[in-house]
């Protein structure tokens, strides 16, 4: 068995384990961590906090979920709980199970109760929000958990913290349902994320820092937008900004065929973008996952592994046949090598948001630039990102290769309205012969046990696909999917009374499957897309 690396912090995040937050020593001593002390200092990951404990609790398999521990919260001061751990831990009948028991309070998953019998597919839904809303401006000391000023909405089941792409689809049906105060304040818990971080990261927790997600805080304001008219456009304009200096940096000096963080200089010169993590070790929340599949890549270093997990991690696509070399072996793992077609073409909408913010700011120098960055993004996607066969398709920066898979990815360029009239009709037909099933749209043709994949179907690809299709003028198509998922979801809410966080699109199984944690109940983005197809597509029947 090789022997692997210690986690510790990349020097980016590392703060020294001597120095605890003085700036927000007071709120510490007070029992509680504000949103106001997040401005200027973070709390501690738990592996930097009691790194030996952490690694032994994980190592044991102390919980099914390698979730539950970093989400646990000390009781006391963390210094104080390593230093008591590294005295007795190895004493004579040292009980790890109860250690833990006595210096952390156990997460309690964001349960919701399932429905009586003859309420609808939608008032369940209506009757799920209060159930899953959180406000946390306060957490306590040393959580994990990052504090936010305003109330906000959470997937559901073991996420119980707020996630970045889950959040605009779960907006989709707060304003379906009537409420705008919420999502317009989940937008501004957003902002306040980009001030207080320089991004917005995969979810509000110490852990996840280190990366962020499918950038779809420009869908955010432009949802606001529809509702509140063009000082929307302004109010975030400066957050957008920061959002999109994250996603570029380092892009000023990079040569053709070199890489920096999120960002990819082909060999023509074109520029487009990855996914990434700044930290190079396992994820905390699925720390033995990652230690088992860099124990199986031995031709690779343990830390080319771990960048490559985590930012599979970051692309919402955790995990997929789209990340591996071989399709099948997470071992394989390569993403900083692939240029998304989703992510790029989320990208193009940020600029195209940002130019039409400046021009509602009156700023006509930042409205050209932003919209000639749109324009050249849209020409290296045309070039780079169209599979001949008839499909947008990521492309290997390293092997200088497109890659042949039809996912449910290559409708992202018709969603953001950058793909050409001919090459959307040519998508429009590749899906339909080859993604499109039963219970909705196909996540990719690849069965491999990862959930992003075969026969696993997704409430935000359906969306994604309904409304690029839509916009194309391809609405039989766009109708096929969303009702065929609608039929899906209502059975399994027939059936169990519950909606669920992934369907299975094909095959006798109506809930989802794979991945590295069991189905979760809830759930955030199923509740939001459900009610925007339900308004185009009314089918509901009463629950029996």
């Amino acid at each position: 068995m090789k022997t692997l690396r210690h986690p510790h912090p990349s020097p980016l995040l590392a703060l020294s384990l001597s120095i605890l937050l003085a700036s927000a020593g007071t709120a510490f001593a007070q029992g509680t961590w504000s949103h106001e002390d997040a401005s200027t200092a973070r709390a501690l990951t738990p592996d930097e906090a009691y790194p030996e404990l952490f690694q032994s609790v994980q190592q044991q398999w102390l919980f099914d979920d390698q979730k539950q521990f970093v989400d646990a919260v000390p009781r006391r001061d963390p210094a104080a709980i390593r230093a008591d751990y590294l005295t007795r831990h190895q004493q004579p009948g040292f009980d790890l199970r109860q250690f833990v028991a006595d210096n952390f309070v156990p997460p309690a998953p964001a349960e919701t109760q399932p429905t009586r019998p003859g309420v609808s597919l939608r008032e369940h839904i209506g009757n799920l929000w209060p159930a899953l809303t959180r406000q946390h401006a306060g957490v306590p000391a040393y959580s994990s958990e990052l504090p936010l000023p305003h109330p906000y909405v959470v997937p559901g089941g073991r996420f119980r913290e707020l996630y970045y792409w889950d959040s605009y689809f779960t907006m989709l049906g707060l304003v379906e349902s009537g409420e705008k105060q919420l999502a317009r304040q989940m937008v501004d818990n957003f902002a306040h994320l980009i001030d207080t971080y320089g991004h917005i990261p995969n979810g509000t927790r110490s852990y996840y820092l280190s990366r962020s997600q499918p950038p779809f805080f420009s869908f955010m304001v432009e949802l606001v937008a529809q509702a509140e008219g063009d000082d929307a456009y302004r109010r975030y304009l400066p957050q957008l900004q920061k959002e999109y200096a994250y996603w570029m940096e380092g892009s000023q000096t990079l040569k053709p065929g070199e890489a920096a963080r999120y960002v990819v200089r082909l060999a023509d010169g074109s520029l487009l973008n990855r996914y990434w993590d700044d930290r190079d070790t396992p994820r905390q929340e699925s720390y033995m996952q990652d230690r088992e599949t860099a124990e199986q890549a031995h031709s690779r270093p343990a830390s080319e592994v771990y960048r490559d997990l985590r930012a599979g991690a970051a692309s919402g696509w955790d995990y997929s046949s789209r990340w591996l070399e071989d399709g099948k072996t997470m071992a394989t793992i390569r993403t900083t090598a692939i240029v998304p077609i989703d992510l790029n073409s989320l990208l193009h909408h940020l600029e195209s948001t940002i130019a039409l913010a400046c021009g509602k700011s009156t700023m006509p120098s930042c409205t050209e630039a932003y919209g000639a960055r749109a324009e050249r993004r849209r020409q290296a996607i045309e070039r780079h990102l169209w599979n001949d066969a008839g499909y947008y398709a990521d492309f290997d920066w390293k092997k200088k290769r497109l890659s042949a898979q039809i996912t449910a990815a290559t409708l992202y360029p018709m969603f953001v309205s950058v793909a050409s009239p001919e090459r959307a009709g040519l998508t429009a037909r590749t899906v339909e012969a080859n993604l499109v099933k039963p219970g909705g749209l196909n996540t990719t043709q690849t069965d491999n046990g990862q959930q992003w994949d075969s026969p696993n179907g997704w409430a935000p690809l359906q969306w994604i696909a309904v409304s690029g299709l839509r916009r194309y003028g391809q609405d039989a198509l766009a109708q096929t999917i969303g009702q065929n998922f609608l039929t899906q979801v209502q059975a399994l809410f027939d059936k169990e009374h519950k909606l669920v966080e992934k369907y299975s699109v094909e095959g006798e199984n109506l809930g989802g499957g794979g991945g590295e944690y069991k189905l979760q109940d809830g759930f955030g983005w199923t509740n939001g897309v459900t009610l925007k197809l339900l308004s185009l597509y009314p089918q509901e029947k009463a629950a029996p």
